[in-house]
Parts: C-alpha cells; structure tokens; sequence
C-alpha cells in the first residue's frame, strides 16, 4: 500500500489532524539577527537575514524539531515543513536562491525524523511539505500604470516550484501542501513542477492544495470564487483541496460549504485563530477555536483539520480532542 493510499484508507474512517502556525510558535523564542546566521556560510552574508524563518531549519534545528514535536503530542498526525517560502523566488529576498534546495531537504528531514519518532502503526504520523505561493503573482501586475508587466512567469515558478519538490521529496517528505494560493495560475505552476520533480524522481506523493479567500468578498486574490477555485485544478489527482489563512473557523465555513460536493476529493481546513485585532495579533483561544469549528465535524465539511496563524498547540489539541 503506497502512503497516499494509506492516507485515503484512513480518511474515509476519521478525520486526520494537521499541525498549526509554524511563525507564531516561532515568534516565542524572540531571535536575533545571530541565530539566522549561525553557519559557517551565513556569517557574513551580506543581506539581513532575521525574520527567515525557513533558515531555522538550518541553523536552528533543535527550535523546529521541538515545534513539530509539541504539535504530534497535541494529536496531530501531520505536520507541515517549515518550508513555506523555500523557493529560489522567495528566497532571492535574502540573497538565498542557491540555498532554496538545501532548505527543503533539510526541513524535510527533520520533520521526518521527528515524525518516526512519534509513528506507531496504530496512529501513523505523516509529512507535509509545506509549498507557499511565493510573493510574487503569475495573474496580476505590481504596476498600476502597466497592467500587461508580470513579475515573474509561469515558467520561473514551475522551475522554482520543481526544484522545491524535489528537496521536499529527497529529505523525505510523505504529502505535497501547496497551501495559501491566492493566485490559482501560481498553484498550475506549482503542480505543473510537481509532475515534473515526480517524472524525474520516478515517485508520486499524496497532494494536498488549499487556497485562501483574501476577505468579505468571498473570493481569492486572483478573482475565483471558491467553486471555481476548485473545478480550476480538479483535473489533477489530488488527495484533497480545502482553504487555509486570512480567514477564522466562522467567516471559513460558507467557502466550506461551496465546495462541498464540487469534486471527489478529500476537503482540508486551516483556518487562522480568528482574524487579526488592531495589533495583528489572533486572540481566538483554544476552547472557542474548538467550538468555532464543531459545525465542521456536524455538517461533514472536512476530512482534515488543522490551524494556520495565531494556532499553537494548544489549539490544535483542542482540535484533536473534539475530533475524538
């Protein structure tokens, strides 16, 4: 049995936990600009590096290893990489782009090993290697006054994205989540290099796509509906789709519903702690985030369940314990 039929097999018996924010635990240690640079490499590189947080992996490991340990002792039997911006596109931000591979092996390996640490054949853990939308859009121009100018193309997200997969696939990786799309042609890029790190490789993972309803509107950044956003990559076999970020358990849920039955896979949710208050900061707690999502569970909305900004593990064992 290949893991992404392990994974669909335990699906269709009970809901699977994803883990919860990567930053905001991250955001507890207060690092300095040295733990970013704590590499013989990074000493004196020239660009600022502090708030990379996908460095960490590299030069803080034992911070990330024990973030993923405290989501698998809440009840999570998935966590995510700590690779959401390990692109060379993302990257080129720190003058990083020859390190983008480096990153995702590592991140990878280091969410696999705790994993098998916590893996028992009653309660397997799983791997999802964590695929941002980078910070740059296929669909949209940055200038207002040059509507026609792209400031990258589809092409250099497919090379970047491949590339991505590629690391996340040899540091061990059990599932692909290319999560917080808000520009489906960014998510065709990324799938599309997908497919291609796996013809390469000669292996195929579970993927796992989840978008974001940007706000009120109840639509993504590049304009889809939730729907749409959903038959738009319904043409390749994923393992799930869903929608994560920007958004709290309440204001997710209609988006929920609009998918519901529109195709034949699996639905995720992450939802953030509830939205931002003045100071940026999610104050939904716990117990509350708990009750917020219960209609998920009573109305059959999802099959995975995790948390995105503002969540610790706290939330998530909330989660798990209403899961239960």
């Amino acid at each position: 049995m290949t893991i992404k039929q392990q994974l669909e097999s335990i699906l269709n018996q009970r809901v699977l936990i994803l883990d919860g924010a990567m930053g905001t635990m991250i955001q507890r240690h207060k690092l300095t600009e040295d733990d970013f640079r704590d590499h013989k490499d990074l000493k004196v590189h020239k660009h600022p590096l502090k708030g990379n947080n996908d460095l960490l992996s590299i030069t803080r490991p034992e911070i990330i290893k024990e973030i993923h340990k405290k989501y698998f002792i809440a009840g999570a039997d998935i966590v995510e990489t700590n690779t959401f911006s390990s692109t060379t596109i993302a990257q080129a931000d720190y003058g990083l782009e020859k390190w983008a591979y480096q990153l995702n092996y590592q991140s990878a390996k280091l969410a696999k090993e705790v994993a098998m640490e916590f893996s028992m054949e009653e309660k397997p853990r799983f791997v999802a290697g964590s695929i941002g939308p980078t910070n740059r859009t296929a669909s949209m121009s940055p200038d207002v006054n040059n509507p026609a100018f792209r400031a990258v193309s589809f092409d250099d997200l497919r090379i970047a994205y491949k590339e991505q997969t590629i690391g996340l696939i040899d540091g061990g990786a059990d599932i692909l989540l290319v999560e917080t799309v808000f520009d489906t042609l960014n998510a065709k890029a990324a799938l599309f290099g997908i497919s291609e790190a796996f013809e390469e490789k000669k292996t195929e993972l579970a993927i796992m796509v989840s978008g974001t309803i940007t706000d009120a509107s109840g639509r993504t950044l590049s304009g889809q509906t939730p729907e749409a956003f959903a038959i738009s990559i319904s043409h390749i076999p994923l393992l799930s789709i869903g929608f994560n970020c920007a958004l709290g358990p309440i204001q997710l849920k209609p988006h929920l519903k609009a998918i519901k039955g529109k195709t034949n896979f699996f639905t995720s949710a992450h939802p953030n702690a509830g939205l931002p208050n003045e100071f940026g900061e999610y104050d939904l707690d716990p117990d509350t985030m708990a009750s917020q999502v219960k209609p998920y569970m009573d109305d059959g909305l999802v099959q995975i369940l995790g948390g995105c900004c503002g969540t610790t593990p706290e939330h998530i064992k909330a989660m798990a314990d209403l899961v239960n």
